[in-house]
């Protein structure tokens, strides 16, 4: 494949690459060029609970945000819950009974009024929604906020055909995203995210009608998982959510194809090997690496993924930084030189990320991380980051003699 020959602006970067979170793209772009793998199916499933669990940066905001899409295109009643909508349900989880309680009235009040939004009514403030009165009933409250609304003068009534719908074949699909955002595994984070689970559990059981989808980032899940005895309960409801590394190279794939308006087979790209299919990659790259050391001559496809961890945001970050600099050279190719250039910052930002993420199950990550720098000089650069089990055993039992590496919990 030809060069296309354009200039690496910022517009054009993200018209290639993308966004780095799945939040912040362009929904009609996003739909271009997602990968549905098996767990976009399994999230579509109608069952009363289902949990995503997954990495940050694995794609778990996108892939909500196509199912809900596609949920709408085919007159699903889906609606979506966001960190904004929850200030209400209160920040204080101490106890799990009195959690799940606020949890249960909360979102019963975030659902009434995003249905009513869904289909087209406004729900005006002193509007009253009282969860106890119909005993965590969605429909029968439903209905009851409709004859107020209709009171108002809202032409309401002549929605409830719409709502009359709703059964246990086509439910009230509500999605869950990003709710642990900015969590501290601490007692009442464990508490918060326990009794969130427990509650939509609740709430799908008393409701026919009315289902959960739940992302979840994987540290947070593990640690409630861990803490909660009674977690075995919701462990069946999870899908783990990760993209194979060659399912990432296929989404690249896919992010240039569509830009560029061509034609072509999902399937047949995945299941092509990589080499038979690389040639797509040189609309925007070198061919191969040609620059010194352990990638000379390699093919630049196994270069970029080698330096992901197996997430699509890791990919889309190297590629706009290296697009960033190729623009700054006025090159309209992707070069070795480009990517060679960002790799002390890209690195940076990748350590930076794995502290940040996994800093609330192991505080002092960031020594661990540091830590394994290497020691010596090896015959070349490269072989100073190669150690063999003995090494390894060696330089984790010198670390931790400067002190306990412990979890959260407190558990070395």
């Amino acid at each position: 494949m030809k060069p296309f020959g354009i200039k690496f602006t910022d517009e054009n970067i993200r018209k290639i690459f993308g966004a780095y979170d799945g939040e912040g793209e362009d929904i009609a772009r996003l739909s271009q060029y997602y990968l549905k793998t098996d767990t976009y199916e399994s999230t579509k499933a109608i069952l009363p609970v289902k949990i995503i669990v997954g990495s940050k940066g694995v794609g778990k905001s996108a892939l909500f945000r196509i199912a809900l899409k596609e949920g709408r295109e085919q007159e699903r009643l889906c609606i979506l819950v966001k960190p904004d909508d929850i200030g209400e349900i209160g920040e204080k989880h101490d106890s799990l009974m009195i959690s799940i309680r606020q949890w249960k009235y909360g979102l019963t009040k975030i659902i009434i009024r995003r249905v009513l939004e869904e289909v087209g009514l406004y729900v005006e403030e002193n509007v009253k929604i009282d969860p106890i009165q119909y005993g965590g009933k969605i429909l029968p409250l439903l209905r009851s906020v409709i004859k107020q609304l209709e009171e108002r003068g809202q032409e309401a009534n002549k929605k409830l055909a719409y709502l009359d719908s709703v059964s246990k074949e086509k439910p009230i699909e509500v999605y869950l995203d990003d709710l642990d955002r900015g969590w501290q595994n601490r007692k009442e984070g464990l508490v918060m995210i326990s009794a969130l689970i427990n509650s939509i559990r609740d709430m799908s059981a008393e409701n026919e009608g009315l289902i959960f989808k739940l992302a979840l980032r994987t540290d947070v899940y593990n640690a409630v998982r861990t803490e909660d005895e009674s977690s075995d309960k919701f462990d069946g409801l999870v899908t783990h959510y990760s993209y194979k590394i060659h399912e990432i190279y296929v989404l690249l794939i896919k992010r240039i194809l569509t830009f560029n308006g061509e034609i072509f087979d999902e399937k047949e790209l995945l299941d092509l090997s990589q080499i038979k299919t690389a040639h797509y990659l040189n609309a925007v790259f070198d061919e191969k690496f040609n620059g010194r050391g352990h990638w000379e001559n390699k093919p630049m496809y196994k270069v970029l993924l080698s330096l992901i961890r197996n997430r699509p945001r890791d990919l889309v970050k190297l590629c706009t930084m290296a697009a960033k600099e190729a623009y700054k050279n006025n090159s309209k190719v992707i070069r070795s030189s480009h990517l060679e250039a960002v790799l002390t910052e890209y690195s940076k930002s990748i350590i930076n990320d794995t502290i940040a993420e996994y800093k609330s199950e192991l505080p002092s990550i960031d020594r661990l991380i540091y830590g394994m720098k290497p020691n010596r000089r090896g015959k070349t650069a490269a072989d100073a980051f190669y150690f063999t089990t003995n090494d390894l055993k060696e330089k984790l039992f010198k670390l931790s003699q400067l002190g306990d590496f412990r979890f959260a919990s407190g558990k070395i």
